[in-house]
């Protein structure tokens, strides 16, 4: 028996086992697959992802894991990395000030150094994660899950309290529990292809090296990756014209890499190939009872933006913390039901952004009528909006974002970048349990709950204006680093605390 049973070590499983071990959850994690993914894709990760990866202790592990993972991007939309340029969407992306909003940098490093970064620590907070393992089938109850796993085919059953399905875009887990998905399905195929070349001065060393290629002959995708002269080479092909993988042999390839990188007498070393679908697709629903969906089980998006990778993280982070603190017995049930109306509608968000970044950097003639607007990347990234029952809003203002830059501290953000009188940034304070901000009237308050619950509630000092407070108010952050309540001065701190919480964690 374990408290959660994750199906999936990718970016979404591998998030969810991480922060549910670390909160001290029994999490056992299986997948199909030999290991972590060999293949650098999903390189990029966003500020919002590296404060997740702060709380867990891994950031500077992620920063350290390869020379680029520091560096800034270049973006180029061109015909070939030498030739005509149409469009240059970032020169370097380590140029950008973003102190303001958070204390944490981009980072840059392939999902191939991420993964076992995430996975070591996951187990060094007490997972289980076991591969060449699958999740057969799975039936669920009022009390429970009951999954079978095979493994060298051999079969066994195991009980959990909660199944989570990071199985991926086509997961078989949201198909047998009859949740069908929204969007406009697949919208082109690849062929992810890894080759080995010295490109010389084509491409920059000191960035990670990113180009959308609109070639009279192709239309293709190219990065560089963690390992010097590596690099990623993804042209579409077209099932609809009778293309196939097959078609792309070794001698073609190479042929569309020359043309790529306007070398004629290039000879690169073709490490490895395989197709892959770019598709969008949204899941009506993120949970059935006790199964929850998350990743790319939950939402499909395509590539541009290095959106997808970062939101699967968001989800794994956003689903343990709840889990957690219901397993804890320190929410009620009802806090379960916040993880799809708050993670929904940001994977909304990026679908419709990466299929409007789609029309502009790679297919001009695909159609977004009827999407919702594209959003800026630093909006989403840091200054998205909740909305769920463990937020107590001040407002029905509809917006889905903020400016990051100024943050106004209402419920349903993040907690503003500041500097505390300790000198810690509020994201060294952040993410592992409630915290609240104020003046010292509200200490006793902080102390008196804590004590009588066990709830970890920390207290810390913070200027009030910096929250967007009055004098005497005080403003309560979630273990996600999420504004939930803000409060204006009160003869009765404790009183309002209680019942705020109270509210917020559903009891």
């Amino acid at each position: 028996m374990v408290d959660v049973l994750v199906a999936g070590a990718g970016y979404g499983g591998l998030s969810a086992t991480m922060f549910l071990a670390q909160h001290g959850v029994d999490v056992l994690a299986v997948d199909r697959h030999p290991s972590t993914s060999v293949h650098p894709r999903a390189a990029g990760q966003s500020w919002r992802t590296m404060e997740l990866f702060r709380y867990a202790g891994i950031d500077e592990e992620v920063l350290d894991s390869s020379p680029r993972a520091r560096a800034g991007l270049r973006i180029t939309v061109a015909a070939s990395l030498g030739g005509q340029v149409f469009h240059r969407l970032y020169d370097d992306t380590s140029e950008l000030d973003v102190s303001a909003a958070t204390a944490m940098p981009y980072g840059m490093a392939g999902q191939d150094l991420v993964e076992p970064i995430m996975l070591r620590r996951a187990e060094k907070f007490g997972a289980t994660v076991r591969f060449n393992t699958e999740l057969v089938s799975f039936e669920q109850d009022d009390d429970g899950v009951t999954a079978v796993l095979r493994t060298a085919g051999e079969e066994s059953t195991v009980r959990a309290r909660y199944l989570i399905a990071a199985d991926g875009g086509r997961s078989r887990i949201r198909s047998a529990l009859g949740i069908e998905t929204d969007g406009p399905g697949a919208l082109s195929h690849c062929l992810g292809v890894l080759f080995e070349a010295n490109l010389g001065d084509r491409v920059r060393t000191d960035v990670t090296d990113l180009f959308y290629l609109q070639n009279p002959h192709f239309t293709a995708g190219f990065c560089s990756t963690d390992t010097p002269d590596h690099y990623g080479f993804a042209p579409d092909y077209h099932p609809s014209k009778g293309e196939s993988p097959e078609d792309f042999t070794p001698e073609r390839l190479i042929e569309m890499i020359r043309i790529a990188t306007d070398e004629p007498d290039l000879e690169p070393v073709i490490h490895w190939t395989a197709p892959w679908e770019v598709a969008a697709r949204l899941a009506r629903r993120f949970r059935s009872g006790r199964v929850f969906l998350v990743g790319d089980a939950a939402k499909v998006t395509p590539p541009t933006g290095g959106m997808g990778g970062n939101t699967a993280i968001g989800d794994g982070h956003d689903l343990a913390w709840k889990l957690a603190a219901v397993l804890r017995g320190e929410a009620g049930p009802a806090l379960l039901d916040t993880y799809e109306a708050e993670r929904r509608p940001i994977a909304r968000m990026v679908i419709d952004t990466s299929l409007h970044n789609m029309k502009q950097r790679m297919h001009p003639d695909l159609d977004v009528s009827g999407l919702t607007p594209a959003e800026d990347p630093m909006a989403i990234c840091l200054g998205f909006r909740y909305r769920s029952s463990a937020i107590l809003a001040e407002d029905d203002d509809p917006a889905r974002t903020e400016n990051p830059f100024s943050p106004s501290g209402r419920p349903g953000f993040r907690a503003p970048n500041v500097t505390l009188p300790t000198g810690e940034s509020t994201v060294d304070v952040l993410g592992h349990g409630w915290v609240l901000f104020s003046d010292s009237t509200w200490t006793p308050a902080a102390s008196d709950i804590s004590a009588e619950t066990g709830l970890r509630l920390d207290h810390h000092i913070a200027p009030p204006a910096t929250f967007g407070l009055t004098p005497g108010g005080a403003s309560l952050v979630r273990p996600d680093g999420i504004v939930a309540w803000r409060s204006p001065a009160t003869d009765d701190p404790s009183g309002a605390l209680w019942n705020a919480l109270a509210q917020l964690l559903g009891r």
